[in-house]
Parts: structure tokens; sequence; C-alpha cells
């Protein structure tokens, strides 16, 4: 049985069109590990979001590749290697995502005291 996204791309407006591409817990965060290194293999994407488990990663991943935003080249050796790239569609979403950090630097202060600095957090 094929994987089919759980919620299917909302072509109704705009915004919801580019929410419904990048609005996993995961999908922004991949981009943005892909825009800094050339090439990911899957195990390198694993270790850089821990706190992601390998099956999320790699459904998202395999959305990202679905969608156009990610690139995957698997090379015919043994044992199979595959490696991760952004595409020039994926590298279009890259303001998006130095926005949304911008804006999450820029508030810290404001949900680090409304939720406790006990949270696990990812601030760059």
């Amino acid at each position: 049985m094929a994987y089919e996204k759980k919620i299917p791309v909302d072509l109704d407006c705009p915004l919801r069109l580019t929410m419904s591409l990048i609005d996993s817990k995961w999908k922004s965060c991949i981009l943005d590990e892909l825009r800094s290194n050339l090439h990911l293999r899957p195990s390198e994407i694993h270790r850089l979001l821990p706190e992601a488990t390998p099956r999320v990663l790699d459904i998202q991943l395999k959305e990202l590749v679905d969608d156009g935003l990610v690139a995957k080249t698997v090379y015919p050796e043994l044992p199979p290697r595959s490696e991760y790239t952004i595409t020039p569609l994926g590298q279009s979403l890259i303001p998006i995502i130095d926005a949304m950090l911008k804006w999450g630097e820029d508030h810290f202060d404001i949900f680090v005291n409304k939720y406790g600095k006990n949270q696990p957090s990812d601030k760059r």
C-alpha cells in the first residue's frame, strides 16, 4: 500500500498552499539544514534532527521530494546510498524560513517566559 499524504495540498489560497507544503513540524527544519549542506544522507539528517523519529523524517523527506522541494539521488552501489539536496523550488522557500527564524529570535523571550525554560529548545 502506497503512502498517501494525510492532509491534501490546499489550492484555494496561496497562503494555505504554501503552508500545506511546509506545515509539518520538520519540513522547514529539513529545508533549513539542506540549504547549509550541499548533500545530506538520510542518516545525517536524522543526526541533525534527533528529536524527530526516523519514520517521521523519512515520510516528510518523501513528501518534500514528491513536491519538488528536495531532490533524492540514489547511487547504484552496494550497499545502496542516497543523498538529498534542496532544489531551486525548495531554495525559493528559504526567505520564508529566514523570516520565521528571525521572528522566533525576536520574540523568543516572550515565549520562554510564557512556556518556561524547561521546554526542549532548538534555538539557533
